[in-house]
């Protein structure tokens, strides 16, 4: 059965875009190799940053409250509140491309949603969908007809949960609470928010959840992936409102791993971490945009190189507007222009006995070395320093965190760009376990987590709150490619990828 809706009148139609995906990563032409599929991961991925920067600039939100995330209180005592954790599983399905699995309503439909950091809705393909509105996906599509859990949410009645803004509105006739987000590559979804019932696949622990009841996913230019059925905002927790998954659950904590190309599956977790917090960056509020995690990026070096420049250009706490924004949904680490091209030259100048690539370079990445075959290149490591200048507290970047390998070559995966901020992206934190408090206002790393929790069963966390999911239902990766630890001796070559408006709604 499909919903018809056409009568309803149109109400003045959004103009804001929201955080986009590279969702259209697995559809079956475009793409022959894995460089194709990364290249064209890049690209949106600047598409994406451009946004960002937009968003920032202008303070859009989808819930337009814009509360503030919860300061943290001195004496206060999160035991007091005891909430229990939810753990579930994240895979790897192509690059930069991060999923979860829960289950969803009465029926325990099973499906996978993108996660990413600088969202703070949620959204499900949502049966009965509008005429021709569903993409094709892997997974049982939801119907929410079937559920004993499921609720429209009445916007009047639960006036206080339908966070009006550009992209959602109260429309009284039928007391429905709608949205209609529009992504930045073109792709769009539109339906409602309603309430359901969510199980995290590995302790099998419950939450109601408000969500996007999402009925028409193919009026936008670009379609979606069939690896995932919709996203998983998980923006930082605000005070009150917001649909991000910290927010609804009123998680302090929430802790993850992206896991890499070729590593086993990974956790996401919410009121837990099993993560020890042996590097951390302080997290600092942006009361205009509530949902994104920012961190206080302090130096930044090259082996034992700082690089330096006039305080007036490179002033995290003054001429930048928020130092460091952290977002999975960003291929790459990006710099200000200034800065990037001190790191790049200091880069090059530490790089010894590998050609550089004069002639064109791949994946718009303007710093690529050719190595001699069979030998595994030894490039410079990237130490990043938040708060202030702890040889005890420092992240420290080497191999693939540092270098993609792309058509060959060995390229610096960092980006310049015209903002006074930079994006810490998610090259840079493959297989490290990070824990996002805004309790103690923290985001921890630890380095080579996937390895130590996920492939040691010797750790002493190994089997903390992570039952294993039925390889059956694991969405298949795209590629395969070597892990950010793993030397670059492997020929990528022959990997390829998988070939296979609302109805006047609004």
């Amino acid at each position: 059965m499909s919903i018809d809706l056409t009568k309803l009148p149109d109400p003045p139609m959004p103009s804001y875009t929201f955080t986009l995906f590279s969702r259209d990563l697995f559809e079956k032409p475009k793409f022959k190799d894995y460089d194709s599929l990364l290249e064209s991961k890049l690209s949106r991925s600047k598409a994406r940053v451009s946004h960002l920067a937009s968003i920032l600039g202008n303070g859009n939100s989808i819930g337009a409250n814009k509360n503030q995330t919860r300061p943290h209180i001195e004496h206060e005592s999160k035991s007091a509140d005891v909430k229990v954790p939810g753990t579930t599983s994240t895979h790897y399905v192509g690059p930069g491309e991060y999923v979860a699995s829960f289950t969803i309503g009465t029926q325990q439909i099973q499906s996978y949603l993108v996660i990413d950091t600088g969202s703070d809705l949620v959204w499900w393909q949502c049966e009965p969908c509008a005429d021709d509105g569903c993409y094709n996906q892997h997974d049982p599509l939801y119907d929410s007809t079937t559920s004993g859990t499921y609720e429209t949410l009445d916007c009047i009645a639960k006036s206080e949960s339908c966070f009006t803004s550009d992209e959602v509105v109260c429309w009284h006739s039928t007391r429905e609470c709608l949205y209609d987000v529009i992504y930045e590559e073109g792709s769009r979804t539109r339906g409602w928010i309603a309430e359901d019932t969510i199980t995290f696949v590995l302790d099998q622990n419950q939450e109601k959840i408000l969500f996007g009841c999402a009925k028409d996913q193919m009026s936008g230019v670009q379609s979606f992936g069939p690896e995932y059925s919709g996203i998983a905002g998980i923006g930082r927790r605000e005070l009150s409102g917001g649909y991000s998954l910290p927010s609804q659950f009123g998680a302090d904590i929430m802790a993850m791993c992206l896991s890499g190309i070729d590593s086993e599956r990974s956790t996401l977790s919410f009121h837990t971490t099993p993560f020890e917090k042996t590097i951390s960056a302080e997290l600092l509020p942006d009361p205009s945009n509530p949902e994104f995690y920012y961190v206080d990026l302090y130096k930044v070096f090259i082996n034992d190189k700082e690089i330096t420049l006039n305080p007036s250009i490179w002033n995290f706490r003054n001429a930048i507007d928020y130092s460091c924004l952290v977002d999975t949904g960003t291929a790459a680490t990006y710099f200000p222009r200034d800065f990037y091209n001190v790191f790049r030259d200091t880069f090059r100048q530490e790089v010894q006995n590998i050609r550089l690539v004069n002639g064109p370079r791949p994946g718009g990445f303007d710093t690529c070395y050719r190595g001699d075959p069979g030998v595994v290149p030894n490039f410079p490591v990237v130490k990043m320093y938040f708060g202030h200048q702890d040889p005890n507290n420092l992240l420290l970047l080497t191999h693939q965190r540092v270098m993609a390998h792309i058509r060959g070559m060995f390229c610096l995966a960092f980006y310049a760009w015209d903002e006074h901020y930079a994006i810490l992206g998610v090259n840079q934190l493959q297989g490290i376990g990070l824990t996002f408090d805004t309790a103690e206002n923290t985001l921890s790393f630890e380095l080579d987590a996937l390895y130590l929790y996920f492939r040691n069963p010797g750790h002493a966390s190994a089997t903390k709150d992570m039952r294993v999911l039925t390889r059956s239902h694991e969405p298949r990766s795209v590629v395969s490619e070597p892990s950010p630890t793993a030397p670059y001796d492997v020929d990528l070559s022959n990997d390829m990828s998988d070939e296979d408006d609302m109805l006047d709604m609004f």
